[in-house]
């Protein structure tokens, strides 16, 4: 696909905000991890309510999903069980878990959001991770507020909407200024959409303000309006619909790819500016902490929650997350950041960091094949593994949630 100038600014700009990812691979080195913390996002699900702003036109109508809205598809839930199955055969070569029969409860806790779509996919993943045992999948009541996934839920005394709106104009130049950078990818929407006359996405001005209560973030505009819409092409083609009625055969594997930029950006106003990040991740923060240092935590914990904690993760390390097939800082479903403990040449503890993920084209397929991309922590990047010394990281993740801490 021909990168236009435009793209390639917009390119640029990421990786002024990020340090570069080093190569990904399917089969990494032999390595021994003590414990391991894994966030990813819940599997393909059927479109939300709304997800398609009711104003957006198109050319034909839109395909019929199987299944519930805003749920995990019986596909998704079938590549979330091909995911589980590669995960497993990665951590039994890391001497985490066995490579057969049931794990030791002691050993593996997986822990979701309250909500279905995140429950199922914890349900799905321990049917792969270990088919014909009782895996507990752990999560609170069903709707009930849990801070380490939705933090501005639980309404936190400490947050304050004018500083975030402030921190997500400075981050992103404000709302008017986020939509030029995503000019072409909003131009390559319409052109699938393809409706009778333009514009297809409803047109309104951007504005991001506090929202009425003061707990959240309201955003109005093409980016709030087309980032859904994206959204559901591309989870159009990863439920395995055919091609011809993935965007009515216009959306095509390279465009999906670019359209996630789109989908990508709402994440600049809600999880990437550094005022949003420290509240998304502060409870977050405090679970992988205690996950790396506690004599009783688990040697992997597994968190299933969605791609706003994903990114909010990214933002909080300061690193990028890229799939195939996946725009960089697009999180994919079922794709996830590890956080791994592992002895330095010097003895001492220290970090690993990777994005775990299924490439676009396998999770369309359902095949268990796994792709692990190596991060590197700026300032923080010790030799060829790319380690950073656990008390360094620990204290990066304080400084970076500091603004969530009174």
């Amino acid at each position: 696909m021909t990168t236009s100038p435009l793209a390639r600014v917009g390119a640029l700009a990421a990786l002024a905000l990020f340090p570069t990812a080093v190569q990904a691979t399917t089969t990494p080195k032999p390595l021994h991890v003590e414990r391991l913390v894994l966030l990813m996002r819940h599997g393909v699900r059927a479109p939300l309510d709304g997800e398609v702003p009711p104003a957006t036109r198109t050319g034909q109508p839109w395909p019929r999903w199987n299944g519930p809205a805003e749920q995990v598809t019986p596909h998704g839930a079938a590549a979330l069980r091909a995911l589980a199955k590669a995960d497993r055969r990665w951590f039994a070569a890391a001497g985490l878990v066995a490579a057969n029969g049931c794990p030791d409860p002691a050993a593996l806790r997986l822990w979701t959001n309250s909500s279905p779509r995140t429950i199922a996919s914890g349900q799905a993943y321990a049917a792969g991770f270990a088919p014909a045992c009782q895996v507990v999948v752990g999560h609170k009541p069903e709707g009930t507020n849990d801070p380490i996934f939705e933090p501005l839920g639980a309404h936190p005394a400490a947050f304050d909407a004018a500083r975030a709106v402030e921190s997500i104009n400075r981050y992103t130049g404000g709302g008017e200024a986020l939509t030029r950078r995503h000019a072409e990818g909003l131009t390559l929407l319409e052109q699938v959409l393809a409706c009778p006359t333009a514009p297809c996405s409803p047109v309104e001005p951007s504005s991001v303000r506090a929202s009425e209560d003061g707990h959240g973030i309201d955003l109005k505009g093409p980016i709030r309006a087309a980032s859904g819409t994206a959204q559901v092409l591309m989870l159009q083609y990863l439920e395995g619909l055919p091609l011809a009625q993935v965007g009515w055969g216009r959306a095509t594997p390279a465009r999906l790819e670019a359209l996630g930029a789109v989908h990508g950006a709402l994440f600049d106003i809600f999880s990437r500016p550094p005022y949003m990040a420290a509240f998304q991740m502060a409870p977050t923060v405090d679970r992988i902490t205690r996950d790396l240092t506690a004599a009783d935590a688990p040697k992997l914990d597994v968190l299933i929650g969605h791609d706003t904690n994903v990114a909010a993760l990214a933002a909080v390390l300061g690193v990028p997350v890229k799939a195939p097939g996946f725009a960089t800082n697009d999180p994919s479903p079922g794709g996830g950041i590890a956080i791994a403990l592992v002895k330095a040449p010097n003895g001492r503890q220290a970090v690993r960091l990777w994005y775990r993920s299924q490439s676009a084209a396998d999770m369309r397929a359902a095949r268990d094949r796994t792709v692990w991309t190596p991060l590197r922590l700026k300032g923080c990047d010790e030799g060829a593994e790319h380690r950073c010394a656990l008390p360094a990281f620990l204290k990066r993740l304080e400084t970076a949630t500091a603004p969530a801490r009174g």
